[in-house]
């Protein structure tokens, strides 16, 4: 690992004027994605600000059928909220889906937006559930944000504050997994709202997307039925170890099927 400079702020200001007047600087929010990149030398920032003081960035908050989780709260904090769990239960399971304790315990919600791993968990519920991405300057929708692999909408002086997700009538993840890494082959987060349903893929491209023919199918005919009989094209997924990209393609309707089927039980989701 290179040399670096460490500093850690208390306050949001200090942190933005830190990244701010070092155009080579990295923040350092859980460290579970940043630590081994940066030791397998492919990055090789000059500053690391860690977050980790900044209590504003912290705490899940409820307004106007609205969750609000803060950047720096961490995987366990979330999957444990008595709050989520009540609110959007399936949030509380992905969280709980994520890497191992040690990932859960050190790992927030803003690291994993702002690192946008092509398999991430959160990316699928922020575009499923039509999330807003709350920066120190500005408001962005989950749906503009995840642009391609390890690529987002922030701007290098840009920290995220805060994820708001609307309230579903209804929502599910599963998540076929990679039995060694723990991340998505296809995750699938359904939302179900009174004019619509969402469906967030991860894992099965090069960032998470919302897949139409199977949102158009669900909304007029929300049967686990309806998702079987639709055909998602191949062009465009991810061919790794782990599939083909006609095996994901299979993956994205099956497991949303299995999806409406846990959301019409009433069930927050499983591990595949």
């Amino acid at each position: 690992m290179y040399p670096f400079d460490y500093f850690r702020p208390g306050t949001l200001d200090q942190a933005r004027e830190a990244l701010t007047s070092n155009p080579e600087s990295k923040l350092l929010a859980g460290g579970m994605s940043l630590v081994p990149v940066m030791r397998h030398r492919l990055a090789r920032p000059s500053v690391l600000i860690d977050l980790g003081k900044v209590e504003a960035l912290k705490g899940i908050t409820e307004s106007e059928h609205r969750l609000r989780i803060g950047a720096m709260t961490t995987h366990c904090t979330v999957c444990a909220s008595d709050l989520v769990k009540r609110r959007i239960p399936a949030l509380a399971q992905l969280a709980s889906g994520i890497g191992d304790p040690l990932v859960r315990n050190r790992g927030t919600i803003g690291g994993s937006i702002a690192h946008n791993d092509p398999a991430a968990c959160y990316p699928s519920a922020a575009v499923a559930l039509g999330a807003t991405i709350h920066t120190n300057r500005r408001d962005i929708a989950a749906d503009h944000f995840f642009l391609g692999t390890f690529t987002t909408a922030l701007g290098h002086d840009e920290i995220i504050v805060a994820v708001e997700f609307p309230v579903p009538n209804g929502a599910t993840y599963i998540k076929f997994i990679n039995a060694a890494s723990r991340f998505s082959i296809v995750g699938i987060f359904l939302a179900r709202f009174d004019q619509e349903v969402r469906v967030g893929v991860t894992g099965a491209a090069r960032h998470a997307h919302r897949c139409a023919p199977l949102e158009q199918a669900l909304t007029k005919t929300f049967t686990p039925q309806a998702a079987r009989a639709v055909k998602v094209e191949s062009g465009g997924l991810i061919e790794d170890i782990n599939g083909s990209a006609a095996y994901r393609a299979h993956l994205i309707p099956e497991l949303t099927a299995r999806a409406v089927e846990q959301c019409l039980a009433g069930t927050p989701g499983e591990i595949v």
